[in-house]
């Protein structure tokens, strides 16, 4: 009866690891023209580059601190992602960095995105620029940005694509992560990319 009971326990154990999680299929933006090296200014007043961040993968998303709703909501959510990816894989978060960059250099100070990127996560790299260092670098990971008609009190909104994008430590486009969907959705996304 044992050997039995042996050969069935080893055909259950060769049929549970074959039934494994299957390998993650190619990713969204393979081969996607996407990213790139750029020059901007971190919060620091220092120049930083794309590859400063070698060797890690890159959560990049572009918006702007004064933005009333959509862009603190987002970031908001990555934040909260980023969080629980801490909390449930301190490994992968380590290998991540995730990324704010402006596409509103008028008003957008170094110290301004400090703040703005500050107050969602001390983790999130707050970028800024020249309008022109904005502009190269927007074109580059395929942003849309305008600025809106100004107020009579000198106020105005920004136009832009809605997106964060995980790109891998390499640099190359991995995914768009949904940061529409709230923290849970782009730690799950996250947890499928990053290992």
């Amino acid at each position: 009866m044992r050997p039995i009971f042996a050969s069935a326990a080893a055909i259950l154990l060769t049929a549970t690891a074959c039934a494994e999680a299957p390998p993650p299929a190619e990713p969204p933006l393979a081969g996607a023209s996407i990213g790139g090296d750029f020059t901007l200014t971190g919060t620091d007043g220092a120049d930083v580059s794309w590859t400063d961040f070698e060797g890690k993968y890159r959560l990049v998303y572009f918006g702007y601190a004064f933005c009333p709703d959509i862009c603190p909501n987002d970031v908001a959510n990555l934040a909260r992602g980023y969080k629980a990816l801490k909390e449930s894989d301190p490994a992968a978060a380590q290998a991540l960095v995730p990324i704010f960059i402006s596409i509103d250099p008028e008003r957008d100070t170094p110290d301004v995105v400090a703040e703005f990127a500050g107050a969602f996560s001390p983790d999130i790299v707050g970028l800024t620029g020249t309008p022109e260092q904005v502009a190269a670098t927007a074109k580059k990971f395929a942003v849309y940005f305008a600025k809106g008609e100004e107020t009579p009190d000198g106020g105005y909104l920004m136009d832009h694509s809605r997106s964060a994008i995980l790109f891998s430590p390499s640099g190359e486009p991995i995914a768009p992560i949904s940061v529409d969907q709230g923290g849970k959705a782009v730690e799950a996304e996250l947890k499928q990319w990053v290992s």
